[in-house]
């Protein structure tokens, strides 16, 4: 199978399109140390499975939670790897800033206005 372009653009948009959402972010940081179960994330949460089990969803689908069931219960936990692949990929970023120089103000336009404080040109 061939890698495209499109795949990897396609999980780091789901990954921080799963982590822009508040409840989300509260998830992973409790499924930081270890595993929970439904119930757990419920009452730490104080939210309603449904509810929950949207947010899950939405975070097992952008890789960055897995599941497994144990009888009746399922318990989630980190996808780490996911994880290091947001990280890498914004620490592309980061390795680069130092080599884009700083752009210089533009001067002022009906579309780029004068910083406040900026005395007004003369006309």
């Amino acid at each position: 199978m061939q890698t495209t372009q499109a795949e990897p653009s396609t999980y780091l948009v789901a990954g921080f399109h799963a982590l822009s959402e508040p409840l989300r972010l509260q998830i992973v940081e409790l499924l930081r140390s270890h595993e929970l179960c439904v119930c757990e994330l419920c009452d730490r949460l104080g939210t309603p499975q449904s509810k929950l089990s949207f947010h899950l969803k939405t975070l097992k689908d952008a890789g960055l939670v897995r599941s497994r069931s144990s009888g009746r219960w399922i318990y989630y936990s980190l996808n780490l790897p996911q994880f290091v692949a947001l990280e890498q990929y914004l620490a592309d970023y980061r390795r680069f800033s130092p080599i884009i120089p700083e752009r210089p103000p533009l001067p002022p336009t009906s579309c780029n206005p004068q910083p406040l404080g900026t005395p007004a040109l003369p006309n």
